[in-house]
């Protein structure tokens, strides 16, 4: 890893940060300090907000609310245009601060800025499309039918693996639908959500007479996201981030009868069926289990190879692990990044012991000597072999470990796949129809994002993304899930003279 034609990682964020605009003052002095995973090294001192900032902002967002829900969804649609705009014209910085921030190689952190660019298309053909039905009704004369309006004051609390791209799944289309947004981002990546704000106040001042209050950030710990969370004024929280996490969430938002979108754990698993094209496989769970050094919540952490190819596969696999780029996700060439910190690491390392516990064959895992010093943690990826799926294959590890298991029934290895309490994302490779589409059907994969010849990472925004069981159900961005943001009402007109009831309930007083 060579890092001599780098800049300092410090220098480098104070120059970023610059130029998208974030007061000096809100990045200094604070009582946050902010790390970056590539040296350790601080990189900022951000302020945090108070209980009180959080109150006010909440009270701000519903003020705004009131004046925000009447206006015609394609102006509000103009907003988020503008927002695309920033967007584009900032993507190569916010992109490398992301990458400082989190760890991800630079395509990736440019991947994730063009995720929030690609939303905001999205969302602005979506201000013309937030469609109700007109429904039959029994009565004559009578016209009935739904409505959608704009819900309120959407909460977003985000993770630090995908610091920027979560907030603007939610923001894009709750603006759009007319709510305003609060957000509260991980304390491990205020940075970047600092300068996606600021580039929201750009968008903003070139609308023009948007209400003051409709889009903040609230930087600060866990018990700042609990007042965002226990607000009645928030009738819709988005949550990103643990299974944990989720369920405290998921009670306390609903001990207030609001409701919420959960984007929580995922253990995904591959099958490579005997039919699979191994090419096409090899590169697509490479890139699935190691990228981002293996920190997506769609991150591969399972693979089923049938035995009759897994003498093929596996050799080349273990071939990828061990020649893969490590380094400075800054550095042309890297492919993975590093950790995000210390206990990042350890829970990895405690991972890889109960594998070989439990008679795992572990290759890779290990640490890597690097410039960054003792205060970085960058590690070859681990493929694991195991005998069967053990209560550790079954629990997510946020690090890049794949379990890998050799199977021989189709019936057996599905049943195996969906036999874990997350329910993200699957992929199957194989060029048997038969098999592809029992994979996709009700009695096939159990989860949210089902693909045949790809891997479960990647997934766009046209489609919805999400899962089930204790991954959370819900759903952002693609097809409905706009409706996730606002509230629905029936609606019946009566344009006669009489007043027929339905279901033929007779009732006359006269």
């Amino acid at each position: 890893m060579s890092t001599a034609s780098l800049p300092p990682v410090t220098r480098e964020t104070a120059a970023l940060l610059e130029r998208l605009g974030v007061p000096a003052a809100a990045v200094s002095g604070g009582t946050l300090s902010v790390t970056s995973p590539i040296d350790g090294s601080e990189i900022a001192r951000v302020r945090e907000h108070t209980p009180e900032d959080a109150r006010a902002q909440i009270a701000a967002a519903h003020d705004a609310f009131i004046e925000w829900r009447m206006v015609p969804a394609p102006r509000r649609g103009e907003l988020v245009r503008l927002l695309g705009e920033e967007l584009r014209a900032a993507k190569e910085d916010l992109g490398r601060l992301v990458s400082i921030e989190a760890g991800k190689i630079l395509s990736e952190g440019q991947g994730e800025v063009q995720e929030m660019i690609d939303i905001c298309d999205f969302a602005v053909g979506l201000s013309r499309q937030l469609y109700g039905l007109t429904i039959a009704t029994e009565r004559p004369n009578h016209r009935m039918m739904e409505t959608w309006h704009p819900a309120g004051v959407v909460g977003v609390v985000s993770a630090f693996n995908f610091p920027v791209a979560v907030w603007s799944w939610n923001a894009a289309i709750a603006l759009v639908c007319g709510d305003p947004v609060v957000w509260k981002p991980s304390e491990k990546a205020p940075l970047t959500a600092l300068a996606t704000h600021a580039l929201v106040g750009r968008a903003l001042a070139r609308f023009g007479d948007a209400p003051a209050g409709l889009a903040g950030v609230l930087i600060g710990r866990a018990e700042i996201g609990e007042i965002l969370v226990d607000d009645a004024r928030v009738p819709v929280v988005s949550a990103t981030g643990s299974t944990r996490m989720g369920r405290i969430v998921a009670q306390r938002v609903a001990a207030r009868f609001g409701r919420c979108v959960l984007e929580l754990g995922g253990n995904n698993a591959a099958i490579v069926c005997p039919s699979a094209d191994l090419d096409l496989a090899l590169r697509a769970i490479a890139f699935a289990a190691m990228g981002t050094a293996g920190q997506r919540c769609t991150s591969l952490r399972r693979l089923f190879v049938h035995k009759s190819v897994a003498g093929k596969l596996l050799p080349r696999l273990k071939k990828v692990y061990r020649s893969a780029a490590i380094g400075d996700p800054r550095e042309s060439g890297t492919l993975i990044g590093p950790l995000r910190d210390e206990a990042s690491f350890k829970a990895m390392q405690a991972a890889l012991d109960e594998a070989r516990a439990a008679s795992g064959t572990v290759t890779g895992g290990e640490r890597i000597a690097t410039p960054a010093g003792e205060v970085a943690y960058y590690v070859r990826p681990a493929l694991v072999e195991m005998p069967t799926q053990a209560a550790i294959v079954e629990r997510e590890t946020f690090a890049p470990i794949l379990y890998v298991m050799v199977y021989e029934e189709f019936d057996a290895v599905l049943a195996l796949h969906n036999a874990v309490p997350q329910g993200l994302s699957s992929s199957i490779f194989t060029t048997d129809i038969r098999e592809a589409e029992r994979f996709l059907s009700a009695a096939g994969s159990d989860c949210g994002i089902a693909n045949v010849n790809i891997g479960p990472s990647g997934a766009e925004i046209g489609g919805a993304f999400g899962g089930e069981k204790e991954t959370g159900g819900g759903r952002e961005a693609g097809t409905d899930s706009w409706r996730a943001y606002m509230r629905r009402a029936t609606n019946t007109i009566n344009y006669g003279s009489t007043l027929p009831l339905a279901q033929g309930v007779k009732f006359d007083v006269e």
